[in-house]
């Protein structure tokens, strides 16, 4: 057994460990972070604005005008979540480049702007529609325009870095303010990015598609949100978190790394949904990652596992590590545990820490399927949210809590053996231990 540990754990580790270094997925995953606190505060505002009974409570007519009042906060900041997305991009790459950072976020915005159709058609109230032209339609600001925004974004930072690098730019006297200096080396490096960019939006006019946008979203961003929402992919996912993790490599981090993209557009198309008072469209979403996999005690599900050492095992070791990892784990924090237990390289618990997870994953998917439990609204619940707090905001409905409890009972029964047979091995080696010792004393 420990050979065929050694020998799978050397490349799943190497693999881990590059994808972790890979400055690309760096990029990516602190440019979706610059947007947290603002879709929080627009989560927060919907939350209020889509409180469950409402209308019983405060009546329909006010709680319409709340609803109007506060509907601009989360347009304003979950809607257009690419516009941070590329913001981010370019701040962050042109900081691994080592070139001027505000200069290369605000090229990658005009760059994705720039490729953006300026029209909509609007449906008129007496039937037909009307193209309606010098406007961004915020869809493709959100959802639709999300593989756009990152590929572009990326193409417009390394652009900017790529002429600045070069010295393609203006040298301005010493005594020029810095500020006016700066503007004149970002100067050549803007014009020829945008410029590659409006020759793109000018190509892509001749196309079938009209525009960039609908081509990425047919052949590119359509397919991999179909197969990201997938149960075989998200399984999949799931089985590789586990298996990284159990190999000590933060698997949430790297997959995650990986199937944000897919996992966030999912996301804004729920929102868009829920927002419009349409069905929502997809059961597979970053908050259902997040809130019915991390949000049962952090990675594998551990609060269950937290709870039986603190309060069902009979080792004085392992009882400390279930009460020192309590509190943590209720946030879903669990770090304690992992390596306290520890988990990682235990082949004694590897069987539960990774089938519990898949189980419950199959469990609350097909609950969403069968319209059990509603599907999460898009609203963006902070991972580190308690048990059945964090269901009931994730889908604005008290089932979202309930099928938590359930998949806390359902990691209870996969554990509870195999803690039982580690509780009573580590009592049993204590006691052989403490014998030991005696022996040693009196001779």
């Amino acid at each position: 057994m420990k050979n065929w540990f050694t020998q799978f754990q050397a490349p799943l580790m190497k693999f881990g460990e590059k994808l972790s270094r890979n400055k690309t997925l760096q990029i990516l995953r602190d440019a979706f972070m610059l947007a947290f606190p603002l879709t929080i505060f627009g989560s927060i505002t919907l939350i209020i604005a889509n409180f469950p009974f409402l209308a019983q409570i405060i009546g329909e007519s006010a709680a319409a005008s709340l609803n109007a009042m506060l509907g601009p906060a989360s347009t304003a900041t979950m809607s257009i979540a690419t516009v941070f997305t590329v913001l981010g991009i370019g701040y962050y790459f042109s900081c691994d480049r080592k070139v001027d950072p505000i200069f290369g976020a605000a090229i990658a915005l005009a760059a994705f702007v720039l490729v953006t159709p300026m029209e909509t058609v609007f449906e008129l109230e007496t039937g037909g529609s009307v193209v309606v032209g010098n406007v961004l339609d915020i869809n493709r600001l959100g959802a639709k325009g999300m593989f756009v925004g990152m590929i572009g974004a990326f193409l417009a930072s390394w652009l900017y870095s790529w002429t600045t690098k070069k010295n393609w730019t203006i040298k301005m006297p010493d005594t020029v303010p810095p500020a006016v200096s700066k503007s004149f080396s970002a100067l050549i490096p803007a014009c020829l990015t945008l410029s590659v960019f409006l020759l793109i939006r000018i190509i892509f006019q001749f196309t079938p598609w009209g525009n960039i946008h609908d081509f990425i979203y047919e052949i590119v961003q359509a397919p991999l949100t179909s197969l990201g929402s997938s149960l075989g992919a998200t399984l999949l996912a799931i089985f590789a978190i586990q298996g990284l993790w159990f190999f000590g490599l933060h698997g949430q981090i790297i997959v995650n790394s990986v199937l944000d993209p897919i996992w966030n557009a999912l996301t804004l198309e729920n929102l868009t949904a829920f927002q419009a008072g349409t069905e929502l469209p997809n059961i597979v979403t970053k908050q259902f990652i997040e809130i019915f996999t991390v949000g049962i005690g952090g990675s594998g599900m551990t609060l269950a596992v937290v709870l039986t050492l603190a309060f069902l095992c009979k080792s004085r070791t392992m009882k400390q590590v279930g009460r020192l990892a309590l509190p943590a784990g209720c946030f879903n924090v669990n770090e304690p545990v992992i390596f306290g237990l520890p988990i990682v390289l235990n082949p004694t618990i590897v069987v539960p820490w990774i089938i519990a997870p898949i189980i419950n994953v199959c469990i609350v998917y097909f609950s969403m399927a069968a319209r059990l439990v509603p599907l999460t609204t898009g609203v963006t619940v902070p991972w580190t949210t308690p048990i059945v707090l964090s269901g009931m905001l994730a889908t604005n409905s008290w089932q979202g809590g309930v099928i938590q409890l359930v998949e806390l009972a359902v990691v209870f029964v996969c554990w509870f053996p195999f803690l039982k047979a580690l509780d009573r091995q580590t009592v049993a080696d204590y006691a052989e231990e403490e014998s030991d010792d005696e022996l040693f004393a009196e001779a």
